[in-house]
């Protein structure tokens, strides 16, 4: 048995205890009355007042009520003929009894009524001062950790006892220590137990606190996650009555919607911060690639007109072109930049039509040939003419990066295939770029499709590149509506992508 409802059965004890003295003082001054020689009707009022104040000295109606029955057979049992018996000579004396009973009943419900409206009054009325009190210190809380203090000063200062807090992270785990009042103007920090089963439990909780070996844990709920936990002593929580519970439960929602705001706020600010840096970047970005192109599209041409000019067995051929592809790379590198920059912004608008997938993989195909003549890539497609909506530059311009990221991690004799296909059940065109690479390290391939994604292994697309091919890949592609995917092949080394675009242009398009 719990030691609540231990302590529950000895009020209830001690309310029959008292209920009994005052029958029993009633009963001795209705002896003292009829010797004096007063009338019955004072011996009745007497019995009355004990009824009254029973129900004034109990708790709720039953000890009230069960006064009035058991005055009523008292004063029939010693002061009614024939006496010690619950034997009635005069009939009038059953009218008495019954509105003596009556009398009683009312008598005693009004008073508890009047006792317990009372008692809700002075309950609210703490409640109200408590939550008060502490939502108008928690206004001037700076952050997380002044808000726990607050709480636990407050709490421990309503409930005399030396309340704690455990704060949780913004993921959700539990801090490493916890604040807990120790005197009147003293906090300090302890090292909190096992976080991780502490964590479990209250996760796991049917009740509304957790039961531990020195403190009784009440989780602060926020909107998305807990928040933290008040940690009440043990031996105070097991003696707190239902209107302190409640109280605490007030307390305890004012200081998660503090934390709420808290959190709120400074999401908003992380979040702003970040708009602006990506605002700066993306400024920054198309600045340099505007200002790039220009000469590096002289450079293109004036290598060219001098790879013409000269026989390729000329020693100054082969410097000439790898000015000339290199030059390429970084065209292309600028025009990914652009291209991922008015993605983000929203300034770039598709362009749909209905597109031949074998012409789009065609010139994607023919693009690489150019700049890696000794791969030799393989294409797959439906027999009957595929047709899907889709801006074709973009798209070829998906499939040009996927091909350039496999021709970097294949040697020529490698494979390297692309294939495309009409799924009916997703109603898509599903694509795959395949190769016969060193394949994708486990701990990349949650990050490939992140912009300036730097790995402590080989990058997927770390040779002539910084991270942006795949980038504006998963850029395009979502903005298409598909999705694509990054995973390495089951038929052997080497890694594929996969992305699918839908078959019908939607309706808000």
């Amino acid at each position: 048995m719990s030691e609540r409802n231990i302590r529950k059965i000895q009020h209830y004890i001690f309310r029959a205890f008292l209920m009994t003295v005052l029958l029993m003082i009633a009963s001795s001054l209705g002896y003292l009355f009829r010797l004096i020689g007063f009338p019955e009707t004072n011996i009745v009022i007497v019995y009355l007042l004990a009824v009254l104040m029973t129900a004034w000295l109990t708790r709720g109606f039953i000890f009230g009520i069960l006064a009035s029955v058991i005055a009523t057979f008292a004063f029939n049992y010693f002061f009614t003929e024939p006496y010690f018996t619950f034997s009635v000579n005069d009939p009038s004396y059953i009218i008495t009894f019954v509105i003596m009973t009556i009398t009683a009943i009312i008598t005693s419900t009004l008073t508890s009524h009047v006792k317990q409206s009372a008692l809700s009054a002075r309950e609210k009325e703490a409640e109200t001062k408590a939550v008060y009190n502490l939502t108008s210190r928690l206004t001037d809380a700076k952050d997380m950790h002044d808000i726990a203090g607050i709480a636990v000063n407050t709490i421990s200062d309503c409930f005399l006892c030396k309340a704690a807090i455990l704060c949780f992270d913004e993921n959700g785990m539990p801090e490493i220590s916890f604040l807990q009042q120790v005197s009147s103007g003293k906090q300090i920090h302890r090292k909190a137990e096992d976080t991780i089963e502490l964590k479990h439990r209250i996760e796991g909780l049917r009740t509304s606190y957790d039961t531990g070996a020195e403190f009784y844990d009440w989780p602060i709920y926020g909107r998305e996650s807990i928040l933290g936990i008040i940690r009440m002593p043990k031996e105070r929580a097991q003696v707190m009555s239902e209107a302190q519970i409640r109280i605490l439960h007030s307390m305890i929602e004012s200081v998660a919607m503090a934390m709420d705001r808290f959190r709120s706020s400074e999401q908003r600010i992380k979040a702003r911060e970040e708009a602006v840096q990506e605002r700066y970047r993306s400024t920054l970005l198309q600045a340099i690639s505007h200002d790039l192109r220009t000469p590096l599209s002289g450079i293109m041409g004036t290598s060219e007109m001098l790879m013409d000019m000269t026989k390729t067995d000329d020693p100054r051929y082969s410097l000439v072109e790898g000015i000339y592809e290199d030059a390429d790379w970084l065209h292309a590198l600028v025009e990914n930049i652009l291209n991922l920059t008015r993605l983000q912004e929203g300034k770039l608008v598709l362009d749909k039509q209905m597109e031949a997938v074998e012409e789009v993989i065609g010139s994607a195909v023919e693009r690489i040939a150019l700049r890696s003549p000794k791969h030799e890539i393989t294409v797959s497609a439906p027999d009957e003419l595929l047709l899907v909506p889709m801006d074709a530059k973009l798209i070829e311009q998906v499939l040009v990066n996927l091909l350039d990221n496999a021709v970097k991690h294949t040697s020529p004799e490698g494979e390297i295939s692309v294939s495309v296909a009409k799924s009916e059940k997703i109603h898509s065109a599903v694509f795959a770029v395949r190769d016969r690479g060193s394949g994708i390290a486990a701990d990349d391939l949650p990050h490939v499709f992140e912009m300036f994604y730097t790995s402590h292994v080989k990058r997927v697309d770390a040779k002539n590149g910084i991270g942006l091919g795949l980038a504006i890949c998963d850029a395009i592609i979502k903005a298409h509506g598909g999705a694509i995917e990054a995973r390495n092949r089951t038929d052997g080394q080497g890694a594929e992508f996969v992305f699918t675009l839908p078959l019908e242009v939607e309706n808000n398009e």
